[in-house]
């Protein structure tokens, strides 16, 4: 989800509920406790430099079970980072711990009212020099013959 979007629902709701891929809903309790921006700069196994900016917010529970945090205080968290988040309409991702720090991506469940944390995949961005060329399947023998990532290649 995109940054827009998440405050035009923000600006919609009046209560934030987070769920996470296994359904469970994060404790009502919660606080964010980090926003800001996260820069990634890495080669992929082709040798193509990249560069992935996302909004990272932290997600936080303690032993305060009164504590609420409403939509219109997340907005102004928000307003307050906006020197550090400044105005790309960057892709959302919160950091969220149970029994070790995840990285989630965020949908807005419609239906039900609750935002959804969603599980994160690793992906090869150079597949076509990889000799990938369809996901569904293995590569054939050609292409992983030629591919980079054959045994002695030039593939990280």
């Amino acid at each position: 989800m995109k940054r827009s979007d998440f405050t035009e629902i923000l600006n919609q709701i009046n209560r934030l509920e987070f769920r996470l891929p296994s359904g469970e809903q994060v404790p009502d309790h919660f606080h964010i406790t980090e926003a800001g921006i996260t820069t990634k700069q890495f080669i992929d196994c082709g040798g193509t430099l990249r560069t992935e900016r996302t909004i990272s917010f932290q997600i936080w529970t303690a032993d305060d079970t009164e504590h609420r945090l409403n939509p219109s205080r997340l907005l102004k968290i928000m307003k307050i980072a906006e020197p550090i988040l400044g105005s790309e309409n960057l892709a959302i991702r919160f950091e969220y711990q149970k029994d070790t720090l995840g990285i989630y991506g965020v949908e807005w469940n419609s239906q039900e009212g609750f935002f959804q944390l969603t599980a994160q995949q690793t992906d090869c961005l150079a597949k076509e020099q990889c000799g990938v060329t369809n996901v569904e399947s293995e590569p054939t023998a050609a292409a992983a013959e030629s591919s980079c990532c054959t045994p002695g290649g030039e593939c990280c």
